[in-house]
């Protein structure tokens, strides 16, 4: 672990000196090590590092944006990566820029709880969709911390903020923020800030696809993120919270497309395989994704042809020479008992199949050095 994530830091004391700006590229490589995309945040700043002059320009299609395969770190956490020599080259050759780590592909729920005490809200928007009695004296509850203890209580559940379990990080405002991680394929949603029907709690925000986190150990003009307690890894999310997120929205509609994670150990084997060229890893990722998202059922999602459709691009990636046939078969086999744990026999027949018929036609991509 990098020595700027060993500091310690009382809960109600000022933040350890936790590192200079330098040791951004140390933390970067830390978070994507762990199969976090990182991305730039603009020097001393929680906000992704400008776009190049020509993103800038109004109407500019990102989706067509050439910036990315070029190695620039334009539109924020689209950008994220995790590939070490792009790291290398953003954080290496400008070190005062900070870190932030894209949830929705690091298959991260983080809870940001904001700790600025003002009057609380009508009560109907403390806990959306919960009714506070009138009965209830809430004009202590100041702070999102108060908040969601009160949540906790009426659940019966543990305080998300005092769960030792999983990574913990305290903002430079006093806030704090919960990482966990997700154990299923279902693309968690942002909170939007401003809708009183996506929110978990009041001052309770939830970071997950569609938005960023900023990795621990990053320090900004207003103080660093420092982790608390000792754990360093997002404990999976709890049963009791994933509920809450669902009645609360954070899930699309089920007519609403939405991008499905990758779980982080195949997606990093991806880009260890030497699929981090942008072309072999849109490729792979993007069918891997279609596996992964059959985990939201256990039947009738089309498994057998979206696996076998999976093996047959690895296996033209293969015959190309992007990556070997060790490297595919591992990687294949660990997105399909994600999906369908204890079916690994049935896995492997479609896998080997869907490869031999794959490596008779050798993918050819664009762009590879």
């Amino acid at each position: 672990m990098p020595a700027e994530l060993r500091f310690s830091r009382s809960d109600s004391g000022d933040p350890a000196a936790a590192g200079s700006v330098a040791e951004s590229l140390t933390i970067a490589r830390w978070c994507a090590s762990r199969g976090w995309p990182v991305h730039p945040l603009a020097p001393g700043r929680k906000t992704p590092a400008a776009n190049c002059p020509a993103c800038r320009q109004p109407g500019h299609d990102r989706s067509q944006c050439p910036c990315r395969g070029a190695g620039r770190w334009c539109h924020g956490f689209h950008a994220a990566t995790l590939d070490m020599n792009r790291i290398a080259q953003w954080w290496g050759t400008t070190p005062q820029l900070g870190v932030g780590v894209a949830c929705g592909p690091a298959n991260l729920i983080v809870i940001d709880i904001d700790a600025h005490p003002t009057p609380p809200p009508p009560r109907e928007r403390l806990l959306p969709g919960i009714p506070i009695a009138d009965s209830v004296d809430v004009s202590a509850m100041t702070t999102g911390f108060h908040s969601l203890a009160v949540l906790a209580a009426l659940r019966g559940q543990p305080n998300p903020a005092e769960d030792i379990t999983t990574l913990r990080v305290r903002t430079p405002s006093g806030g704090l923020h919960v990482w966990y991680r997700a154990t299923d394929a279902r693309p968690w949603q942002c909170s939007t800030g401003t809708s009183t029907t996506r929110s978990l709690a009041w001052q309770v925000d939830v970071r997950a696809h569609g938005g960023y986190i900023i990795a621990p150990g990053t320090t900004t003009d207003a103080g660093t993120y420092t982790p608390v307690g000792r754990s360093r890894t997002p404990a999976p999310l709890p049963a009791w919270l994933a509920q809450e997120l669902e009645r609360t929205h954070h899930l699309p509609a089920a007519h609403v497309p939405a991008p499905r994670p990758v779980p982080p150990r195949a997606r990093q084997a991806v880009i260890a395989a030497g699929g981090g060229r942008d072309h072999a890893t849109r490729a792979l990722t993007t069918v891997l994704t279609e596996v992964a998202a059959c985990a939201t059922a256990p039947e009738n999602t089309g498994f057998s042809e979206k696996l076998n459709r999976a093996a047959y691009t690895a296996g033209g990636l293969v015959a190309a020479g992007h990556l070997t046939r060790q490297e595919a078969e591992r990687i294949l086999t660990e997105t399909a008992l994600t999906a369908r744990p204890g079916q690994e026999r049935r896995c492997q027949q479609i896998i080997r199949s869907g490869l031999t018929a794959g490596a008779r036609r050798p993918l050819q991509l664009r762009s590879r050095p």
